[in-house]
């Protein structure tokens, strides 16, 4: 069967991609070299928040279909790349999923093809890693026998007003007639399409856009530590200086970053500085503070417990929402990972509620979870609001917690003693 686009990687990104597609009519074929992967995927059952079991029986009528069979890549006249690209165990950028992608891709390679790579990466990866594997894997060249371009994706978990259609894509190609190629592509289904320079423009744009939220919510973060040892509320603070109509936009502080994109992408543009020589300094600074936020929330948390005549050692804590962002199940790189660490190493009893997520293992070991959370907050020495689910209501908490820590500043205005606010 012959097909629009094939879409390489069906995880967060290519999964919610090929949705988008096969909504706008196009004929899609969704790839992923898991077989549990695409054989849930062809049992219309869905493993991320944006594409729900009935979006998968929406695609399987317009034509979607899904396969773990390499030829799948060969079966369309454009491939859309949107592999992982974490950090491997030095924080160094780890492409070995992007590297396998493009030669699996190259091998299937035909004349006038489009290949995009999305999976965000350092400036230069679409030129000095994926281009020279297409080249060499098909003997094919890049801008004259097939068509090269990277887009960097722009999806917002859980967020239904602005969708993937609603944000504009940028797109940048190995050559004009790259660029021109891939443009026509997202202009099927995305409403605004902005044309980057070139690939590395692109590469770049996606790496400035999370930094610069990295660094914002760092530079909030530490004000959060001062205004706590000033005696301030930071949380009136950011209220008020968000009322200037101009040269200001809020950030909040919270008990660390989460997800792939603010903890990682920040790490792939130190990595390509320091390859030429080049320090990052704003962004280690912001590295720094924003991974020290899970050890600050559980010292807050110590302190809290001493303050009523208890101790960390021995306590029983409750976390509150486990996921990276509200109301999702997404628990990638999650700053609940390092507080239940510290947690676990300063001697407390750990457990949680998450409505969201079932299970939430941390190194091996399963946090044990609650269903009835009015008697979990009642039987915990210590709760800790990590997470703003809607499931976890101000007053709830206030009413059954014993003592109660907001990390998120849901209760910045209670005036309850035993409430401690971030």
């Amino acid at each position: 069967m012959r097909a629009d686009v094939t879409v390489c990687g069906l995880g967060y990104v290519g999964l919610a991609l090929a949705q988008q597609m096969s909504t706008s009519g196009m004929v899609v074929i969704g790839y992923d070299v898991d077989p549990v992967v695409t054989a849930e995927l062809a049992a219309g059952r869905s493993h991320i928040d944006d594409v729900l079991d009935d979006d998968l029986t929406a695609m399987s009528i317009a034509g979607f279909t899904v396969s773990s069979d390499p030829a799948a890549l060969g079966a369309s006249d454009a491939v859309v790349i949107c592999v992982p690209t974490p950090l491997d165990a030095e924080g160094a950028p780890d492409l070995g999923a992007v590297r396998s992608a493009a030669a699996a891709v190259g091998a299937r390679l035909r004349p006038g093809m489009l290949v995009v790579l999305e999976s965000t990466s350092f400036p230069g990866t679409t030129d000095e890693v994926v281009r020279p594997i297409l080249e060499q894997t098909s003997g094919l060249t890049a801008g004259v026998d097939f068509h090269l371009a990277f887009s960097p994706e722009r999806i917002d978990p859980g967020n239904r007003v602005r969708t993937m259609a609603k944000t504009p894509k940028v797109v940048g190609g190995y050559t004009p007639g790259c660029r021109t190629r891939a443009i026509e592509l997202y202009g099927r289904f995305v409403e605004k399409v902005v044309r980057a320079r070139g690939t590395r423009e692109a590469e770049m744009a996606k790496l400035l856009e999370n930094t610069y939220r990295h660094v914002n919510i760092a530079l909030v973060n530490e004000m959060a530590i001062f205004c706590h040892r000033f005696g301030i509320d930071i949380w009136d603070v950011v209220d008020c200086a968000a009322t200037k109509p101009f040269g200001f936009e809020p950030f909040r502080p919270g008990p660390g970053v989460g997800g792939h994109c603010i903890p990682v992408d920040p790490h792939y543009l130190a990595f390509k500085a320091r390859s030429v020589g080049l320090e990052s300094t704003l962004i280690d600074a912001a590295e720094r503070i924003n991974a020290g936020m899970p050890a600050y929330v559980v010292e807050r948390c110590a302190d809290l417990l001493r303050t009523h005549g208890g101790e960390l050692a021995g306590a029983h804590v409750l976390l509150l929402g486990v996921t990276y962002k509200p109301n999702i199940r997404d628990v990638r790189m999650s700053p609940a990972y390092d507080v239940v660490r510290d947690l676990r190493a300063r001697g407390a009893r750990v457990s949680y509620h998450d409505p969201f997520t079932p299970r939430f293992t941390v190194d091996g070991e399963p946090v044990p979870a609650t269903a009835d959370l009015t008697a979990a907050l009642r039987a915990a020495d210590l709760s800790l609001l990590l997470q703003d689910h809607t499931a976890h209501q101000p007053e709830v908490l206030t009413a059954h917690a014993r003592l109660l820590f907001d990390a998120r500043g849901v209760l910045a205005h209670a005036g309850d003693p035993h409430v401690e606010v971030l």
